[in-house]
């Protein structure tokens, strides 16, 4: 059987909804799955017409897609873990498990997505799509020409330097900025590398998904335009089956502005 034809055990199981594909690799190492009668192993692949049984009892059928616009508030975390008393899925309250799609801060607010379909999650991702988003930020100082030129011409932070982006002035103490990159904290870094301190941030728009006027912490279905703008603009990236990628957590201090001037560009 081609590969090509088949998929992993621990997605197939994490399809139905069930679980997510670490816990269907929990599932699979303490022997609960079975694959055509014989107990299952992590990296097995399930094919049309195989029989996958957890606990003896046949899974379920996958769910009907679900795709939400979620309009985050300030202290809700973008994580799946139930631990965590802020967590985002608690706070939705959907009968199905869904997944958000990328984080926010959780002193950021704004537009998130959340979806039970795993395909598309890492497809959204993967920072080689070069995927729109943007954001409306206040901060604490004057935002003056050297800011907005340093801002969009790239930074050193977390041991590289960010992409050129589109940053805009809006009014003395807030711009609007569009990335294509999703580095952890990336704005507030960027805003602290330059002496800014940032009061509120907010993010407006996704790709071709706008927060329009969806309320503080409700959430909305995306519409078939906007899912079939999404599946286009997604349709030769590569999924989660083939890149396990996330937006990375860092756990090193802030790298902050030397106490050199930038050089005046020419």
């Amino acid at each position: 059987m081609n590969n090509n034809d088949s998929v992993s055990l621990n997605k197939y199981i994490s399809g139905t909804g069930i679980c997510s594909r670490r816990e269907a690799d929990e599932m699979i190492d303490a022997g609960r799955v079975t694959l055509n009668g014989e107990v299952a192993r992590k990296g097995n692949r399930v094919a049309k017409g195989d029989t996958v049984l957890l606990d003896g009892r046949p899974l379920g059928e996958k769910p009907e897609p679900i795709y939400l616009a979620f309009n985050k508030p300030v202290g809700v975390t973008c994580t799946t873990d139930r631990k965590d008393k802020d967590n985002i899925i608690d706070y939705i309250g959907h009968e199905q498990r869904l997944f958000p799609i990328g984080r926010l801060d959780k002193p950021s607010q704004g537009l998130i997505f959340l979806t039970n379909d795993g395909d598309i999650v890492n497809k959204i991702l993967r920072a080689g799509n070069a995927h729109e988003k943007e954001y409306i930020v206040w901060v604490n100082k004057p935002v003056t020409p050297k800011f907005v030129g340093y801002m969009s011409g790239g930074l050193p932070i977390l041991g590289t330097t960010t992409q050129r982006c589109e940053v805009e002035r809006l009014t003395e103490f807030s711009f609007r900025i569009v990335l294509t990159e999703g580095m952890n904290r990336q704005i507030r870094r960027m805003c602290e590398f330059l002496g800014y301190g940032v009061a509120k941030l907010k993010r407006v728009r996704i790709m071709n998904v706008e927060l329009g006027k969806l309320p503080l912490g409700k959430t909305r279905a995306l519409t078939d335009q906007e899912m079939a703008l999404i599946m286009t603009a997604v349709e030769n990236s590569v999924g989660t089956e083939e890149a396990s990628v996330r937006e990375v957590e860092v756990e090193e201090p802030l790298r902050f502005k030397s106490k050199k001037k930038p050089k005046k560009k020419k």
